[in-house]
């Protein structure tokens, strides 16, 4: 995981004060419990004990800011049956099944039929090890939960249904580090499911690598692409008034250092734009925004897709990832990246260093604050390289240390994949461009590592954030139901 510093720390707590984030759908875990009901009577100080646990279970599954529905303890499947239709209405993101005991895979594999969501198997014994000298039937029985679990592996796996388990005992904090993982991984798929991508403009003539099919979103994830008309900003923009723009260029100034460059008409258009732009995601709800239009010699559509870098940065901030270049996938994969916690920024190649042995990585237009390494600079640009207009654009560079890079991959079949591949940014030169930039280095050669990725199927654009994160990111690729490849 990345450090902070005192810094860091203050510039996040002012970006949170100057632009708190967007709420959305807590994650909603279901938890059922179980053992079988046939040793309650042989042994009646075992079903309490148990009852403890779980209970213990349902604390720590609290902490992990989730919505838990717990489904109780059962014992028989009768009552597996029952908990199986109390989470199938809870609509749940993750089930996780606490195996506080054996008991039989008819009681559970319900579960994992009805509930249509995918299914944790977690099995905690009490402590780290027996007392061989003085435990009975009874108390060896509390430490039995192990004991089912390739019995579930295998049913589930005849049954077609992916397998997913966390064995160790009930305080190992690095047992409950892999639930933890879980649960994020969960807070991906919760935020993919129910996500609105907003998708405004036209595609980027001949960037074939980004096209997207929006229906492929809808069936792969559960997603819902709206499809916007940069006549919907433009309609928005009108109706910004001039009080509205100076307080948002306010705002500007305390989140940025301008640059001497940036002209003062340049920056009041990215004020009005970025105060359009609030509008336009609350009005129609958006999750991420992709976005693209060319325009023609200083028509008002172009002005306006010169005018978004600003407002896009700041809405990225705020956990609404925004993404240049009509990169529909792209916004997706930042999206991912926000809910693991640490922001996703968008990033393509720029050059390589052979003698430092470094990928240097970057894009003009919006950048995500949080994984900046200083105060973020507004520099003014006479012209958008490969784009019409000019204007306001922000520069930064990342913050040293463990970054993940993730992005959509898209195969012939149309499957899509999680790709990542995992880095440290380093400190070097850097080109002041108006891009965010980074220097990664992957611990080989910076040549090698580009033909791997390049043949990943990733495409030319992708998320850049800080930590280390390729676990939580195969693990939603698993509850997504989609592949994962690691470069």
């Amino acid at each position: 995981m990345a450090t902070t510093t005192g810094r860091d720390a203050g510039r996040t707590a002012l970006l949170r004060e100057l632009l708190p984030p967007v709420t959305r759908r807590r994650t909603r875990i279901g938890l059922v419990s179980g053992g079988l009901g046939t040793y309650w009577p042989q042994f009646p100080g075992l079903l309490p004990q148990l009852r403890e646990s779980a209970g213990h279970v349902a604390e720590r599954l609290r902490r992990m800011d989730a919505e838990v529905t717990d489904a109780g303890f059962v014992s028989d499947a009768e009552e597996g049956a029952a908990a199986a239709e109390q989470l199938r209405r809870a609509d749940c993101d993750l089930i996780v099944l606490f195996l506080a005991t054996y008991l039989t895979s008819s009681m559970v594999l319900p579960i994992a039929q009805r509930s249509h969501a995918p299914v944790l198997v977690v099995d905690l014994q009490p402590s780290e090890r027996m007392d061989h000298a003085s435990f009975d039937t009874g108390a060896w029985l509390a430490y039995c939960g192990q004991c089912p679990v390739p019995e579930v592996g295998n049913v589930f796996r005849r049954a077609g249904i992916p397998f997913r388990s966390v064995s160790g005992w009930l305080r190992q904090e690095s047992a409950w580090r892999r639930v933890e993982q879980w649960v994020r991984a969960a807070r991906v798929r919760a935020a993919l499911r129910h996500a609105r991508h907003g998708l405004m403009g036209h595609l980027y003539p001949g960037m074939l690598d980004v096209s997207t099919d929006p229906t492929l979103l809808s069936t792969t994830f559960g997603s819902h692409v709206e499809v916007l008309e940069f006549d919907d900003l433009r309609h928005r923009v009108e109706r910004v008034t001039e009080a509205e723009t100076r307080e948002r260029m306010a705002l500007a100034r305390r989140v940025f250092t301008l640059d001497d460059s940036v002209a003062d008409e340049d920056f009041a258009w990215g004020a009005t734009v970025s105060v359009a732009l609030d509008r336009l995601v609350a009005d129609f709800g958006l999750d991420t925004l992709a976005y693209y239009h060319r325009g023609l010699d200083g028509e008002l559509h172009e002005r306006l897709g010169a005018g978004m870098i600003l407002g896009a940065s700041l809405l990225t901030a705020r956990g609404v990832p925004a993404a240049g270049e009509y990169e529909l996938r792209t916004s997706v994969a930042q999206l991912a990246c926000q809910c693991v916690g640490t922001g996703g920024s968008f990033t393509e190649i720029q050059a390589l260093d052979f003698e430092d042995g470094v990928v240097e990585m970057g894009h003009d237009g919006p950048g995500h604050l949080a994984v900046s390494s200083r105060d973020p600079l507004l520099r003014g640009l006479g012209v958008y390289h490969g784009k019409r207009g000019w204007g306001v654009s922000v520069e930064f560079d990342v913050r040293h240390g463990p970054v993940t890079l993730l992005g959509l991959g898209q195969d012939a079949d149309g499957t899509l994949s999680f790709v990542t591949s995992q880095g440290t940014v380093v400190p070097g030169p850097l080109l002041e461009i108006g891009n965010t930039t980074s220097r990664v280095d992957f611990g080989r050669d910076p040549g090698e590592w580009v033909d791997a990725w390049s043949a990943s199927g990733v495409g030319h654009h992708w998320s850049l954030t800080v930590g280390h994160h390729t676990a939580d990111f195969r693990a939603a690729a698993s509850l997504l139901g989609i592949g994962h490849r690691e470069v």
